[in-house]
């Protein structure tokens, strides 16, 4: 029963919430047809995982009990406290839920736009995990976050393993370019 989408958005300030925010998503609409839900996403497929995560989420309706997010503002004020809640979890798990349906063993690199395939290529090397990337997929971003910090850290790693800036970016020069004239 606490495994279904129902269940999840059964409280008011998750389905006026992150819901509503969910369903203007890929993982709620795409070209392929296929809808990755609530628990698929937060709750672990293993039973043992699953055990952990229910009993960690008796705190979560401890704070819906007392009202600690029940109107937009405080949910608001706790947004940025929340994710990275989540996004700790999740890299300490190397994003388990996101790899039950996207792995980088299962990846055609060569399907991706450039900058994909070098970033996903750059992650696999770095040995980074879904969620370094790919915050804000499924939920509005916290006012807080600041996606340059990000950037800059890409930008670093990719100097590091010696990627040039035209190897990600296509309007960027490339010694390639030469070669045309």
């Amino acid at each position: 029963m606490t495994n279904t989408e129902s269940f999840c958005i059964s409280c008011h300030e998750m389905e006026q919430y992150v819901y509503r925010e969910y369903k203007t998503t890929i993982h709620y609409s795409n070209a392929t047809g296929v809808r990755a839900t609530c628990p698929e996403c937060h709750v672990p497929r293993n039973w043992m995982h699953k055990v952990v995560r229910k009993v960690r989420a008796t705190n979560e309706l401890y704070q819906w009990a007392i009202g600690s997010i029940d109107t937009p503002e405080k949910f608001k004020s706790k947004r940025h406290e929340l994710a990275r809640h989540v996004w700790k979890g999740m890299r300490e798990t190397d994003s388990r839920e996101c790899r039950n349906c996207h792995d980088f063993d299962h990846m055609s690199f060569k399907d991706q736009t450039l900058i994909a395939k070098k970033t996903h290529e750059l992650g696999v090397i770095l040995g980074e995990t879904c969620i370094d990337c790919h915050q804000g997929i499924a939920h509005t971003l916290p006012e807080e976050f600041d996606r340059e910090v990000g950037i800059d850290v890409l930008h670093h790693n990719a100097e590091q393993q010696g990627i040039a800036c035209y190897e990600c970016h296509e309007e960027v020069y490339s010694p390639a370019d030469d070669e045309e004239w």
